[in-house]
């Protein structure tokens, strides 16, 4: 059902594909900067997990609404755009992103679900399952459900593995941050934009793409 070689070109593909600068990775990358690895894994567990549901939606046909249904895609795009834009806004006023106050310290079930909904909310991951997916499934190869949601399962536990590490390593940076406050308002100002950024380009996607 997976044969070696597509599978590892799909695990190398897979790979360029999480390392790819991103909302979820910059989330993933502040929680460890912010609270350590701890953090980081949480967060990053929510991306992973969204990245299933992505499959997840995708395998039962629910994606195919979003290409179909003007109204679904743009509801839908809506709050992603706006989730981010939120993200970005709080990150440039409050610059509490990254934060080495205990005060900004978030709870790491929070962490868990800004991860989550950051990448649930966000269209332009479902439409990649959608169209990566299944250009290395097969109906020779076997159950077509199966094939989708074990190819998701195994993005998903990258996407979670990657982003703990980024996060992770992110973390032996705080020190040297921590004492220098302009690099870190920077940091927050730049990661705000960043997340603005992802937000107005989901504004600008066309669900026929």
């Amino acid at each position: 059902m997976f044969p070696p070689e597509i599978l590892i070109a799909y695990l190398a593909a897979v790979l360029l594909v999480v390392i790819a600068p991103g909302p979820d990775n910059l989330l993933a990358v502040s929680r460890g900067l912010s609270q350590g690895w701890c953090a980081a894994a949480a967060s990053s567990a929510g991306a992973g997990l969204g990245i299933m549901l992505h499959t997840l939606a995708a395998t039962l046909g629910l994606a195919l609404v979003l290409q179909t249904s003007a109204l679904a895609f743009w509801a839908v795009k809506l709050a992603g755009a706006a989730y981010l834009l939120w993200l970005g806004y709080k990150a440039i006023t409050s610059r509490g992103l990254i934060s080495f106050s205990p005060a900004d310290r978030q709870p790491l079930r929070r962490v868990f679900l800004t991860g989550l909904l950051s990448n649930v909310l966000n269209p332009k991951p479902g439409l990649f399952v959608v169209a990566f997916i299944p250009q290395f499934v097969s109906v020779a190869r076997g159950s077509v459900h199966v094939q989708m949601l074990v190819y998701g399962a195994m993005f998903a536990l990258l996407t979670a593995i990657i982003f703990t590490l980024l996060g992770g390593f992110s973390a032996h940076l705080a020190g040297w941050l921590s004492r220098r406050p302009k690099a870190l308002v920077a940091s927050n100002i730049a990661a705000g934009i960043t997340f603005m950024a992802a937000g107005l380009s989901i504004l600008a996607l066309d669900r026929r793409r």
